[in-house]
C-alpha cells in the first residue's frame, strides 16, 4: 500500500536571489521550520535550536567534519530524534546530524525571515518520492506502508 502526503510550503523572496521553501514539520511534537534543500545531501538540524526539541545530553559529538552551507570543515554532532513528523509521514528513532546554521539564522534575521530549525535535504526527499509542486505550493510525499 502507498501512502501519501501533502505539506505547503511558504516561499520566501530572497531580494535579487530568488526564493527559499520553507515548511513545518514537528520534532517530538513541537512545531519546527525546515528549509527545502533539494542539493543538500542530508537533513541536518541547528546544533543550538535543536535543544528546544531534545536534551544536550543526547548530543554526540562526531569525528568527521561536513562541509557545505556556506562553510568549510564544520564541526558536527549527531542525536535520534524519538519523532521526526512531515505531514502526516512520521520516523521513530531518527539520527539526524546537527551543524552550526547560525550563518543562515543570521542572514535570515537581517532580511526579516523566520529563523530555520534545519534542513530537509534530498536524502528524505529521494527516499520518499518528495515532489515539490510551485504551481500549488505543495511537498509531496509517497511511501510503503
Amino acid at each position: 500500500m502507498i501512502n501519501k502526503t501533502t505539506i505547503p510550503f511558504e516561499p520566501l523572496f530572497l531580494e535579487d536571489d530568488g526564493f527559499h521553501l520553507l515548511i513545518k514539520v514537528k520534532v517530538n511534537g513541537k512545531n519546527a521550520t525546515m528549509l527545502i534543500d533539494s542539493g543538500a545531501s542530508k537533513t541536518v538540524f541547528d546544533k543550538g535550536r535543536i535543544l528546544r526539541f531534545t536534551d544536550e545530553r543526547d548530543l554526540l559529538p562526531m569525528e568527521k567534519l561536513s562541509t557545505g552551507l556556506g562553510t568549510s570543515k564544520m564541526k558536527t554532532h549527531s542525536t535520534v530524534l524519538k519523532k521526526f513528523q512531515i505531514g502526516k509521514f512520521s520516523l521513530s528513532n531518527y539520527e539526524t546530524i546537527l551543524l552550526d546554521l547560525s550563518h543562515v539564522n543570521i542572514t535570515y534575521a537581517k532580511l526579516d525571515m523566520p529563523a530555520i530549525d534545519g534542513v530537509l535535504g534530498s536524502d528524505v526527499m529521494m527516499k520518499y518520492e518528495a515532489v515539490i509542486d510551485y504551481k500549488s505550493k505543495e511537498l509531496k510525499l509517497r511511501w510503503k506502508k
